[in-house]
């Protein structure tokens, strides 16, 4: 077997992101995961790629920001090496609005979003209308954003995958970590960084969703919709993902159950066109959490010669085209644009 330049331990979405992104750069990547790419989290069916709200600017919205507007070419450069389609698209995002209040909070925004997002993706106020796609509003008003993209978890994981390959990189199932080594192992790292330190670094938060079918209407290009944090994510095959539930405490975080059924029937409240949708698919995965809420990016703080990429939670496709980038150059060249807060030592 061929010596290695880097390890990457996780085929996830963000362990694949910083092996694709070190091979670019001419290393030889071997990514080891027992249970293969896309297997915990990564597999899902969701894939919301949304923005924080622009206001309270901080650096965790500001890289969040980075790595969407970079997602478009990032993505679609996956999608050509690759020859696998990730699902990506910027389709934007539809919220409904509940009263005055709400509509005077998203109106100030929409300024924030003008000064922050950098004229490249408008948040704005805008008149509910008819129509199947069109979520109810109690005050007559949805928040659109155009910043707001697709993708397709598992199909953009196993995309990185194939991308991984394309440029030299191996996949194994088993072997021992050698060279510099990249832990992106989710939820079972943070367990391993909680055991070495004594405390709670992070945890593992259950979610379920479903894919939905909507019958006489394609969605394929419509935005998603938010409403009451209930995620509709239209995909290109005119199938809806619907998500998530948030679970602390869990037996099984494989299983589904009513709880995901209770999501099911919010969802086909929404708007008319999920009203008759069939569920064609359910799904549960327990996403990684760090205890400071940001992701876990740097030098890891019990082994040599080692660095983490963890934490991603809800938002780790979203980041995953910069967290790729990001920690190339602190691995490869030594260069550190980690924000400070997502350090380690932040959850620890």
């Amino acid at each position: 077997m061929a010596s290695v330049d880097l390890t990457v331990m996780g085929a996830g979405a963000w362990g694949l992101a910083v092996a694709v992104a070190c091979a670019r750069r001419g290393a030889h990547v071997r990514v080891i995961d027992p249970a293969g790419p896309a297997a915990g989290a990564s597999g899902g069916i969701v894939g919301a790629l949304a923005p924080h709200v622009p206001e309270q600017w901080n650096p965790k919205k500001a890289f969040q920001l980075e790595a969407l507007l970079m997602a478009e070419g990032y993505w679609a450069d996956i999608a050509r090496l690759s020859g696998e389609d990730p699902g990506y698209a910027r389709t934007g995002r539809l919220q409904p609005l509940a009263d005055a209040a709400a509509v005077a909070r998203a109106e100030g925004r929409a300024q924030g979003a003008a000064d922050l997002w950098q004229g490249r993706a408008e948040w704005r106020v805008i008149d509910a209308g008819p129509g199947e796609w069109s979520p109810a509003s109690p005050s007559g008003k949805l928040v659109h954003d155009t910043l707001t993209a697709r993708l397709h978890p598992r199909r953009a994981t196993l995309a990185l995958a194939r991308a991984l390959e394309v440029l030299g990189g191996e996949i194994l199932r088993d072997g021992l970590p050698e060279g510099p080594v990249v832990w992106a192992t989710g939820v079972a790292g943070l367990e391993e960084i909680s055991a070495l330190a004594g405390k709670t670094a992070g945890t593992g938060v259950k979610g379920q969703a479903a894919l939905l079918r909507p019958r006489g209407f394609d969605p394929s290009a419509a935005p998603q919709l938010f409403v009451d944090g209930l995620h509709a994510v239209p995909h290109a095959d005119g199938t809806v993902g619907i998500g998530s539930t948030s679970e602390r405490d869990y037996d099984d975080g494989t299983a589904t159950d009513a709880q995901l059924d209770a999501l099911v029937d919010r969802a086909r409240a929404i708007c008319p066109a999920l009203r008759e949708a069939e569920v064609i698919a359910r799904w549960a995965g327990v996403r990684p959490r760090a205890r400071s809420r940001a992701p876990m990016l740097g030098a890891h703080p019990f082994r040599d010669n080692a660095w983490i990429a963890n934490g991603g939670f809800k938002i780790g496709f979203g980041l995953a085209p910069l967290v790729g980038e990001v920690m190339a150059d602190l691995v490869l060249e030594g260069h550190d644009r980690v924000p400070e807060g997502f350090r380690p030592e932040a959850s620890l």
